[in-house]
C-alpha cells in the first residue's frame, strides 16, 4: 500500500475504532530471547531469531518509524533476508510497498499461493462485507509461493505453513520450531479469550470459523507448549484461552466484544518507548 494510503488508513481507522476497545497491540519489545515485536499503531510485526538467523513475520504498515523501532531492538534492517507474510492486507505488507523506505528490498518474501493472487491483481481484497475494496499492494521483492502443510527450513529454523482462509482467501499461519504459532488476523483476543477475527474485515466469516476449528484440532494434537502470537491483540501459551470462543466472531461495534485494557485510540503510541522495549518482557494475555 502506498504511503498516502497508510496515512489515510491511520486517520480513518482511528476515527472508526476510537473508544471501541478492540485493538490491543503489544508494545515494542521482546516476548523471550527468540521473539521480538514492533508496534506500528494498532498492528504488530515480529522477528524470530535462532543461531544467528532472523526471520521477519509480516511487514506492517508503510510506517515511517520502522527503522527507529528496529534500532530499539538492535535489529539491522539489512540483516533481514526472509519475510513470512500471513496475508497481504495493508497493515501486514506495507514495508514491502514500492514507495516505502525499501528497508527490505533484498529480502525474499514467502506468501501463500492463494494469497499471492491479491498481489497479482487476480483477486481484489474486500472488507466491510464486500462493500469496500482495499488498495492493491505493489512490490518487487522476490516471492516464494507456499502450499498448505508445506515445511520450510531457513537456517536451523523449521517453519510449518498452515492455510486458514476466511479473513482473506489465502491467509497462512506459521508454526515455527513447533513452539511459536504466528496467527496474523486469524484470532482476536478479548479479555475472556480468543474469538474468530473481526467480522467487518473478513472475506467470509463462516469460513473463518471453520478454519479456526481445524486449526484448533491441529494445534491441540501437538506435543509440548505452544505460544500463540496474534497480529493485533497480544500473545499467550494458554490454549484454552486461545480457543475459548472459537465459534464466535468478534463484532467490533458491539459492547460485548471489547477489552477494557485496550487503549482508547490504538493509533496513539505515547506509551511505546525505547526504555521499555529494552528492559521489559511483553506480558502474555490471561495473566
Amino acid at each position: 500500500m502506498a504511503r498516502k494510503d497508510s496515512e489515510h488508513q491511520k486517520t480513518s481507522m482511528s476515527a472508526m475504532f476510537r473508544g471501541k476497545a478492540i485493538f490491543k497491540p503489544l508494545n515494542t519489545g521482546r516476548i523471550d530471547e527468540r521473539v521480538a515485536c514492533i508496534r506500528e499503531w494498532i498492528a504488530n510485526i515480529f522477528f524470530y531469531t535462532k543461531n544467528g538467523v532472523t526471520v521477519m513475520i509480516d511487514a506492517g504498515y508503510n510506517y515511517e518509524r520502522l527503522r527507529e523501532k528496529m534500532g530499539w531492538l538492535d535489529i539491522d534492517p539489512a540483516s533481514i533476508r526472509h519475510i513470512l507474510i500471513t496475508h497481504q492486507d495493508t497493515d501486514h505488507v506495507g514495508a514491502l510497498e514500492n514507495d516505502s523506505e525499501q528497508l527490505f528490498k533484498d529480502a525474499t518474501v514467502y506468501i501463500g499461493e492463494i494469497e499471492n493472487r491479491y498481489l497479482t491483481g487476480e483477486t481484489r481484497r474486500k472488507v466491510f462485507h464486500g462493500f469496500y475494496r482495499l488498495p492493491m499492494v505493489k512490490t518487487d521483492n522476490k516471492r516464494v509461493l507456499l502450499k498448505d502443510g508445506q515445511i520450510l527450513r531457513i537456517g536451523d529454523i523449521r517453519i510449518e505453513c498452515i492455510l486458514v482462509p476466511g479473513h482473506t482467501w489465502g491467509h497462512m499461519v506459521y508454526l515455527i520450531d513447533d513452539q511459536y504459532l504466528f496467527t496474523g488476523d486469524t484470532i482476536w483476543f478479548g479479555a475472556d479469550g480468543g474469538y474468530s477475527f473481526i467480522s467487518t474485515l473478513a472475506e467470509d466469516n463462516k469460513l473463518a470459523v471453520r478454519s479456526l476449528e481445524k486449526l484448533e484440532k491441529n494445534i491441540r494434537a501437538r506435543k509440548g507448549p505452544i505460544s500463540v502470537i496474534t497480529g493485533h491483540t497480544g500473545w499467550t501459551d494458554d490454549l484454552d484461552f486461545v480457543f475459548a470462543h472459537r465459534t464466535e466472531i468478534c463484532k467490533p461495534f458491539t459492547k460485548r466484544y471489547t477489552d477494557p485494557e485496550a487503549p482508547y485510540d490504538g493509533y496513539v503510541e505515547d506509551d511505546d518507548t525505547e526504555d521499555q522495549a529494552r528492559t521489559v518482557l511483553l506480558k502474555k494475555k490471561g495473566t
